[in-house]
């Protein structure tokens, strides 16, 4: 898994390409905000296609409150090399993003649980990521882990064992646990 949280701007786009491109094996599809990204690291050895939304006016009745736009239509547009076109879809992006929205709360716009400290939002990207992948069992594998699928542990974790791993880290590091006493406390 790669990730990276930071802004929408070229620098992060290829840091964040970069790292994608050391743990891949074979050629990818890419996404538009990472097009000089995918270029400048892949060259011509990728399938890059984008999927554009058409999108019309929001409706009159939501003009005073936050309201997407309504999408009228989609475009499939190559860019680089010879994409699969039946392949150019944002489906399983847009269902990890439903996913992780309804999993933690930060990811819902206009709630007090939108995170407001980088920081805290990195550890809670790193603690849902550890459980997604190691401790939900998920049906369309069987029943097993994403990383019991991937052959990367035999065993469905859970969150006694996440935090282990925290426990773990704090000791290793000398820093204090989360759940030590401060002196002043």
């Amino acid at each position: 898994m790669a990730g990276l949280v930071g802004s929408r701007d070229a620098e992060d786009a290829n840091d964040f390409i970069q790292d994608v491109a050391s743990r891949l094996a074979n050629r990818v599809d890419g996404h538009k905000a990472y097009l000089e990204a995918v270029e400048g690291t892949f060259g011509v050895n990728v399938d890059f296609a984008q999927l554009v939304k058409l999108y019309g006016t929001a409706p009159e009745a939501a003009k005073d409150r936050y309201s997407p736009a309504v999408c009228i239509g989609t475009r499939k547009q190559d860019t680089e090399s010879d994409p699969d076109r039946k392949h150019v879809s944002t489906s399983y992006v847009e269902r990890q993003n439903l996913t992780m929205r309804m999993s933690m709360r930060r990811f819902t716009r206009l709630t007090n649980a939108f995170s407001k400290k980088v920081e805290n939002h990195c550890h809670a990207l790193a603690l849902y990521f550890v459980w997604y992948n190691f401790c939900r069992q998920h049906k369309s594998l069987g029943g097993v882990s994403r990383a019991m699928a991937a052959g990367l542990t035999d065993t469905l974790h859970d969150m006694e064992w996440i935090v282990g791993l925290i426990d773990a880290r704090a000791a290793a590091s000398g820093s204090r646990g989360p759940y030590k006493k401060r002196e002043n406390d």
